[in-house]
């Protein structure tokens, strides 16, 4: 048996997308759910604010990523932001440092890479100098290039610091080093 599946989002420019879901095996497939770019659904669950109505089950998404939040097609990350790097914001987004820039400068972020709900940064140690990182924020889209990639001290707060030219810094764990952290920071390109 199928359903009709319609996720409202302001990401996409329109309204809503519909598509077909198999029941038996709704489950797994709404929990595993990523459409390319163009039609982005990633870890939608089936929860108290998901609503199955006349046979359609409506998915709701925030509007977080809209407007806030970072892409890097490289390893097909496409990810929301939120303020903030305690472990409740990091359950769900990428957690941006309170004293960051959210647009010129240095701009902060962190997530997990493995062994929680969301690991956005799961591939990002696959990141070389290079390649682009980009990001959103509000009206603001800026691609920034990888110019850094290395393993540093978790006491090491030095890549978090103010920046004259436009940045962007991207923190994670090390696997089994919890001494260590992974950073990699690129420079804002210009068109």
């Amino acid at each position: 048996m199928f359903i009709n599946v319609l996720f409202h989002s302001n990401i996409l420019k329109t309204e809503k997308i519909e598509f077909k879901v198999d029941l038996t095996t709704q489950e797994n497939f709404i929990q595993n759910s990523v459409i390319d770019s163009e039609n982005f659904i990633q870890n939608q669950t089936i929860d108290s604010e998901n609503i199955i109505k006349d046979n359609t089950l409506i998915l709701e998404e925030t509007n977080t990523l809209q407007s806030w939040y970072i892409q890097i097609d490289k390893i097909g990350l496409k990810a929301p932001i939120q303020e903030g790097t305690t472990q409740k914001v990091m359950e769900d987004y990428v957690g941006h440092f309170e004293e960051s820039s959210k647009d010129l400068g240095n701009v902060c972020l962190a997530a997990h890479n493995r062994g929680y709900k969301n690991n956005y940064f799961s591939r990002l140690k696959e990141l070389q100098e290079g390649d682009e990182i980009k990001y959103i924020y509000q009206d603001i889209e800026k691609t920034y290039i990888v110019t850094k990639h290395e393993i540093i001290q978790n006491t090491d707060w030095s890549n978090l610091e103010p920046t004259e030219e436009n940045t962007i810094t991207l923190i994670t764990c090390v696997e089994n080093e919890p001494e260590y952290r992974r950073c990699i920071q690129g420079i804002e390109k210009f068109k």
